[in-house]
């Protein structure tokens, strides 16, 4: 006669193959804080750098506008420096326009570059977890056919 086999035993087998492991929580929680620690620096160097240039064009502005308002003799010479103050602006303007597009190119440069390695991290840890979890699951599953025998 055909022996019954115990389905318990086997769903136990089965389930105890997939144990939470919370040493790669752990690992994911770490990894993740260290992210977003560089994330922040490098948010933060460029919050740095901003307040600094805007600091700078708009103490460079307003000497700049203190010559405007100084008195003149002649009518003509309001006009002129405020032509001069417009056109020395613009050309500040451009300078520090520039010099922001910089930051912002270094700081998309540094997250691609941090962004690639998590990737590269996260692929490698994919990759261990998936052959665990196939050689758990190949024991388990040879156990149960030797077992069903």
């Amino acid at each position: 006669m055909a022996k019954a086999q115990d389905f318990n035993a086997v769903m136990k087998d089965f389930m105890g193959a997939f144990p939470v492991d919370t040493k790669a929580f752990e690992e994911a929680f770490k990894n993740q804080a260290t992210l977003n620690e560089k994330m922040s620096g490098v948010a933060l160097e460029a919050a740095e750098k901003s307040a600094e240039l805007s600091g700078k064009w708009a103490k460079d502005t307003l000497a700049k506008l203190s010559d405007v308002t100084k008195a003149k003799a002649e009518p003509a010479d309001y006009a002129k420096a405020i032509t001069d103050f417009a056109s020395a602006n613009a050309e500040v303007a451009a300078e520090n326009m520039a010099a922001f597009a910089e930051i912002a190119k270094k700081v998309q440069m540094d997250t691609v570059e941090l962004m690639m390695a998590a990737g590269k991290d996260l692929q490698e840890d994919a990759a261990k977890a998936v052959k665990k979890a196939t050689d758990e699951v190949t024991a388990v599953a040879k156990k149960a056919t030797s077992a069903a025998k």
